[in-house]
């Protein structure tokens, strides 16, 4: 087993790379760098560094204001706006977020001090990138943990009462809601949350958006624990509908696994009660798989889910973060929450993996390959 963590964990650091070199080509052949989002501040038209597209005339002279006047004696720079802005400014501006240096050299840069969480400094925040992913991601964190245990206690009942009813009308209907609760994405569950009960066209019922209430501060205890529960009910519902599909089914499917094992037909002819061979036997070995893949379920909930949701309700957390930073071209806060989340996914698939071993010993990596 100890050689199986090992490679695993020798394994996440050309997958980490591998990670980083792809998203890094993609951002840097994105439009609108952040050499472009600063000159278009300057210039006073901040639309201009996002709308850069083969093609389009517009952004050359549009919005630029009195600065497009001034003469740079032949200056052509590679950034579209920046006509007008003395060639000295464009190359302090390259310098300030480190694009003066080649894309490769910059890249090994990066990965060099991500092997030491030093992200750098945010572009746009003043801030340093590891202080904003440290006071974020308790965030994302809190809401998939929710979002998971909630998932849990829908699907276990569930999942336990369709392998009881197997082929009956209630195990063809619940099917059927399952289906729904895995086709739709919980972000079209949260819009539709939020058109029913966070003051849309019918009833106002929670709040539309943050983790808070503004006068948060000078509750009481209670109240501030309230409140809190008050905010995440509408992301944490939209959370549990689009992740509770995978895991009904897997309770489902691991119950009805145990129950044609040779032990319950011993049991039965022992004359023990339906209810005895089920709860004291058949659950809690049916349960073992199921409770061992909560760290995978989490990853998926979190990953899958948290992006959006953080975007819909205006959550506070790392892929809020993630997604605000892709709009102001932040690459240092863009790259940061990546490596976060990548890191984050790799380190629970690795303790998913060793959860299995420890509930169920008959399961033995090592023997398939690693």
């Amino acid at each position: 087993m100890l050689s199986y963590i090992v490679r695993r964990l020798i394994f996440i650091v050309p997958t980490l790379f591998g990670i980083m070199v792809i998203n890094f080509a993609i951002v840097q052949f994105a439009p609108g760098g952040p050499v472009e989002q600063i000159i278009a501040r300057i210039q006073g038209n901040a639309v201009e560094a996002t709308v850069r597209f083969g093609g389009g005339s517009g952004g050359d002279t549009a919005g630029q204001g009195p600065q497009a006047a001034v003469s740079t004696q032949g200056f052509e720079s590679k950034y579209r706006g920046a006509r007008g802005l003395p060639p000295d400014l464009v190359a302090e501006i390259e310098q300030m977020v480190g694009f003066d240096k080649p894309p490769l050299e910059r890249f090994f840069l990066m990965v060099g001090n991500y092997l030491t969480f030093d992200f750098g400094n945010s572009f746009f925040r003043d801030r340093a990138v590891i202080d904003l992913v440290i006071e974020r991601l308790p965030v994302s964190i809190t809401i998939g943990l929710w979002s998971t245990l909630f998932a849990y206690l829908i699907s276990i009942p569930l999942g336990l009462a369709k392998a009881v009813r197997d082929g009956t009308k209630f195990d063809v209907w619940t099917s059927a809601v399952v289906i729904v609760g895995n086709a739709i994405p919980s972000f079209l569950f949260a819009i539709l949350l939020i058109v029913l009960f966070a003051g849309g066209s019918y009833w106002n019922w929670f709040p539309l958006r943050g983790l808070t209430s503004d006068d948060w501060e000078s509750l009481s205890t209670v109240d501030k624990v309230v409140d809190y529960l008050w905010h995440i009910a509408l992301p944490v519902t939209a959370m549990v509908i689009g992740g509770y599909a995978q895991l009904t089914v897997l309770t489902k499917n691991s119950f009805l696994d145990q129950i044609k094992q040779q032990y319950v037909t011993t049991a039965r002819a022992k004359g023990l009660t339906a209810n005895r061979v089920l709860y004291g036997h058949v659950f809690r070995n049916a349960m073992l798989i199921v409770i061992a893949g909560f760290p995978g379920a989490f990853v998926s909930i979190l990953f899958g889910s948290a992006l959006f949701i953080e975007i819909i309700f205006s959550l506070e957390g790392l892929g809020l973060l993630g997604f605000e930073a892709t709009i102001s071209r932040d690459y240092a806060v863009i790259f940061a929450t990546l490596w976060v989340f990548s890191l984050l996914g790799l380190v629970i698939r690795l303790v998913t993996d060793l959860t299995y071993v420890l509930v169920d010993p008959r399961i033995d990596f090592e023997a398939r390959g690693g």
